[in-house]
């Protein structure tokens, strides 16, 4: 329980925290991104909800809740398997997403610099730490964070890239841990159900 609850609020951070919160507050958003965010908040409820009947069947020494926590948890474990593959796969996608939303922000601010944009691409380049696509942009009059950087973080299209690679390193690493606990739930439940049924059988 205390897992899932974790896994969710792992998920929940990623989606509304942080540098990726900018990105899905704007019109487009790199929706193959967020949809793994989707599958792991989804999954910690579940393993919540799973945990929840599995201490019942542990108390109550159901063999049936037992058998039910068990293939819970082994439908868990296939499906973080699914979603890191899906992840690993789905990182170049989601990198070109999300460089495609700045591209299309930052060609609005060229065409018009005193439209609504400027606070647009302003939070982004606060958020991401950096300044427009190449080092001569800063003297371009783009509306560019004070104190970063340059020329380091003066590339946001590589800044994008990093922070989509952490992130996803950071879902990878959970989805591993989560996968973990699975397995150990799983041999730990059949054990509880054997034992149980040998008890039964000696009464």
């Amino acid at each position: 329980q205390l897992a899932g609850l974790a896994v969710i609020a792992f998920g929940l951070w990623l989606r509304f925290g942080g540098v990726m919160a900018d990105f899905a507050s704007d019109k487009k958003s790199p929706e193959y991104f967020f949809m793994g965010l989707y599958v792991l908040v989804g999954t910690g409820a579940v393993m919540a909800t799973v945990g929840f009947f599995g201490c019942c069947g542990a108390a109550r020494e159901s063999q049936c809740l037992l058998g039910a926590f068990f293939a819970c948890l082994l439908v868990i474990f296939a499906a973080e398997v699914t979603a890191g593959v899906f992840a690993f796969l789905g990182k170049t996608v989601a990198i070109q997403e999300a460089q495609k939303i700045y591209e299309d922000i930052y060609e609005d601010y060229m065409k018009n610099p005193g439209g609504k944009v400027n606070r647009t691409i302003y939070r982004y380049h606060l958020a991401l730490q950096c300044c427009g696509k190449d080092n001569v942009e800063q003297q371009m009059g783009l509306p560019c964070p004070e104190n970063i950087q340059m020329p380091k973080a003066s590339n946001c299209l590589v800044e994008i890239q990093n922070v989509i690679d952490a992130d996803l390193h950071l879902v990878g690493i959970v989805g591993i841990a989560i996968a973990g606990i699975a397995i150990f739930g799983m041999i730990f439940s059949m054990v509880l159900c054997c034992a149980i049924r040998n008890t039964r059988d000696m009464i």
